[in-house]
């Protein structure tokens, strides 16, 4: 079973400690939020309905595909663990010169670092085991500290529990990194059997437990300021997870976060003080939380696309100038993180019990001014996301100051704030913004999917592999589960492909019977309008027709709304280009789509 790596709470009596964390940790989010407590922030909160649950459009899975760890049954959405395959894979790189923050970091790293050091220093047999281990990772070592690390994190959540350490999850399923270092399984299991260090994770184990034990009141608190910040209610398992990880092997100044599908993973580690870097760790809850409610917005998003024109010369991430979603979600949660941020200087504590009307004036002077001190402090934080490239972070600011005062929660307000924003003018104000030279970057990163369904199809039939796409398009119609409608389309453009119009025009037509994605029927109406206009002889009425109930499809994304009114102008022609008898013809009008789009950042 995938995820049996992660610390077996019945065996070593961990999961009764935390399953009782995550009852006391629920039941003070629900006492919270029923009674109104208010959490820190830029104002006071009222706790209002809840959040949508549905996971983000881009990432829906199956239930079946391997995932980071194994929920439980009736399980948590967010957990405090550690894994023993990440304990494995963080002490070898300790013993492979693995130094950062060495000093800084908890005293146990420090205690199995030496008896890993007696064990090598005992036994020949394990000298050369290390050395082949040491050997392997310097040859797999990567310029930047960061990514090297990165790439053995990702390998061990995927890992199953030693002895075997078998990775959970076939190769296509992997992230991209991991599988850069999968071929260190076989030194990494010879080593750990030698130097024995099962026993060395089981001697240590109370260590873990005490870590755990300090770090989780202080993360609860900030669950529970988020969450009655955002008016949210307590989260509950809905097939996504938050997995915080303790690893105090690893460098406390260098968490490391991704999202894998539905899991937000944070592997972490306190420093020697105690202390954890829980900014991080909550703006990856943030992602948690905000995601769904973004991506369920997902194609109403299409039209904020001209935002992404601003931000081609912006120092963001490749996915942020290609992805207003991707790009909105970004701004959203840092406008949160600004308006929540800590300013630096405490607010004025209200006189309790009766005082005279001298002290509530004074009180309400010394609060004013600390408002106005505080808004600057906010106010820069803004510009200096804006000039990082996250040119709508104003615009959301605005609107959470007015979130703040209503009592709706997140979930009904995120649309008003989609919906609501004047995208000319919000273009406007980004085109005039001197973008930095280096931006601020992203603490998570999201791990690339290798594609699979209809994504799958479409590389296929990009590649030229028809017969592949028609298979895969084939077997999701076989299927009652799979969306009809897209796979329809799939076939009905590999039959245009082909060179077969008149089948291809009928399968159009029966797209429009069974799809409910917008993309995909405005894309039918729209192949439909150009197989009239190339007929012989052309039907102009009905492209015409077909053009309109394009644009009359709600939601209509950019790419088909610029189509759509291009084909109303001029009857499609089939481009004149010189091609062999045995390559494909696919009119797919592709550059339109890719019209707001930069190009592939440089090598």
């Amino acid at each position: 079973m995938p995820g049996e790596g992660w610390l077996s709470y019945a065996v070593w009596g961990r999961r009764t400690l935390m399953a009782s964390k995550r009852v006391s940790l629920m039941r003070c989010l629900a006492v919270w939020l029923v009674c109104g407590v208010l959490a820190g922030g830029a104002g006071a909160q009222v706790p209002g309905s809840s959040s949508s649950s549905s996971a983000p459009s881009t990432q829906q899975t199956s239930s079946s595909r391997a995932r980071v760890g194994q929920p439980e049954a009736g399980g948590s959405a967010i957990t405090l663990e550690s894994s023993e395959p990440l304990f494995y894979l963080a002490t070898a790189l300790n013993a492979c010169g693995y130094d950062r923050d060495l000093a800084d970091s908890q005293p146990v790293r420090a205690e199995v670092r030496a008896d890993v050091a007696a064990a090598v220093a005992e036994s020949a047999l394990i000298r050369e085991s290390k050395d082949a281990l040491c050997r392997y990772i310097d040859e797999h070592r990567l310029s930047d500290p960061g990514q090297a690390l990165a790439q053995y994190v990702s390998l061990a959540l995927y890992l199953g529990p030693p002895p075997g350490l078998v990775p959970t999850a076939d190769e296509t399923e992997m992230p991209p990194d991991a599988l850069q270092v999968v071929n260190i399984l076989p030194r990494l299991r010879d080593f750990a059997a030698k130097a024995s260090l099962h026993e060395i994770w089981m001697k240590h184990h109370a260590e873990y437990e005490a870590i755990a034990d300090k770090v989780h009141d202080p993360m609860t608190r900030m669950i529970l300021k988020t969450n009655v910040y955002l008016k949210v209610p307590v989260s509950s398992y809905d097939g996504r997870r938050l997995l915080i990880l303790l690893e105090p092997m690893l460098a406390p100044n260098e968490p490391n976060a991704r999202i894998y599908s539905r899991d937000y993973v944070v592997v972490t580690s306190p420093a020697a003080s105690g202390a954890i870097k829980l900014d991080q760790i909550r703006h990856l809850y943030l992602h948690y939380e905000v995601e769904p409610l973004v991506y369920s917005r997902s194609q109403s998003l299409l039209r904020l696309t001209p935002l992404l024109k601003p931000v081609e010369e912006a120092p963001l991430e490749y996915i942020y100038k290609t992805d207003v979603v991707a790009l909105m979600t970004e701004c959203i949660i840092k406008a949160i993180e600004a308006r929540t941020m800590d300013v630096g200087f405490p607010a004025p504590v209200r006189p309790s019990g009766t005082k005279a009307r001298t002290d509530l004036a004074r009180y309400d002077e010394e609060l004013s001014a600390y408002e106005r001190q505080a808004e600057a402090v906010r106010r820069q934080q803004v510009n200096l996301d804006m000039r990082q490239g996250w040119v709508v972070v104003d615009y959301f600011y605005g609107q959470f100051q007015q979130f703040e005062h209503d009592p709706q929660g997140l979930g009904e307000a995120m649309g008003e704030m989609i919906y609501g924003m004047d995208v000319d003018r919000v273009k406007h104000s980004a085109e005039q913004i001197a973008f930095l030279r280096q931006g601020s970057g992203e603490f998570v990163t999201r791990a690339p999917r290798a594609p699979t369904g209809m994504m799958l199809a479409e590389k296929k039939m990009l590649e030229g592999d028809l017969d592949g796409a028609e298979a895969i398009a084939d077997k999701a119609l076989a299927d009652p589960q799979q969306d009809h409608g897209d796979a329809m389309y799939v076939k009905a453009r590999v039959l245009l492909m082909q060179g077969d119009p008149k089948d291809s025009l009928e399968d159009f037509e029966d797209v429009l019977k069974i799809s409910r994605n917008p993309h995909t029927l405005a894309w039918a109406h729209i192949y439909l309008g150009r197989l009239y206009d190339i007929k012989d002889p052309p039907e102009r009425d009905e492209a015409l027709t077909e053009y309109k109930a394009a644009l009359a499809v709600p939601a209509v994304p950019a790419d088909a709304l610029a189509a759509a009114q291009k084909g109303l102008k001029t009857p499609f022609e089939v481009p004149k280009v010189v091609h062999r008898d045995d390559e494909p013809l696919d009119p797919t009008g592709k550059a339109e789509k890719e019209a707001y789009k930069p190009g592939p950042p440089n090598r």
